[in-house]
């Protein structure tokens, strides 16, 4: 017999969840940590043309993208490779990339990452991002830092 999990079932209807703003990104929240137990987070990234976060690395999370509108380019192993809809994406834990919108269209993905926990990330960046004046990138490194991510050189 199968043990019932603590957690209810989560229905999610389209376009639901907080919608955040980050680094360019606009991000809608649609499986959170306390949805989930912490096991994952599930968003759609929306990215304008041009846009996408510098080469990074995250300590805890893997990370699974799915192209499904535009062309995304993710750098990889220190190559660039460009994919479009339907194209999947994963990224393990501390493996350095990034990505670009390449288009001339903001693009749109659905991401994923296990554990849990870049809800609180995007969630403090988003508050961060709010801010009268220009966001304290010192601050932004700061927390970034503080769930594990890692930006570079590359």
């Amino acid at each position: 017999m199968p043990i019932a999990s603590s957690l209810p079932p989560t229905f999610v209807p389209p376009g639901a969840g907080p919608i955040l703003h980050a680094f360019g990104e606009t991000v809608i929240m649609h499986l959170d940590s306390a949805a989930t137990g912490g096991a994952l987070n599930l968003w759609t990234e929306i990215t304008p043309p041009g846009g996408g976060p510098p080469a990074h690395y995250h300590e805890r999370e893997d990370e699974c993208f799915v192209v499904q509108e535009g062309r995304v380019a993710f750098l990889s192993g220190g190559e660039w490779h460009e994919v479009g809809p339907g194209a999947i994406v994963f990224m393990p834990r501390k493996h350095i990339h990034a990505f670009k919108n390449v288009r001339e269209t903001p693009s749109r993905m659905l991401l994923s990452t296990t554990p849990g926990g870049f809800d609180k990330f995007f969630a403090r960046c988003d508050e961060e991002f709010k801010t009268a004046a220009a966001p304290d990138m010192e601050r932004i490194l700061r927390i970034s830092a503080e769930h594990g991510i890692h930006f570079v050189n590359t």
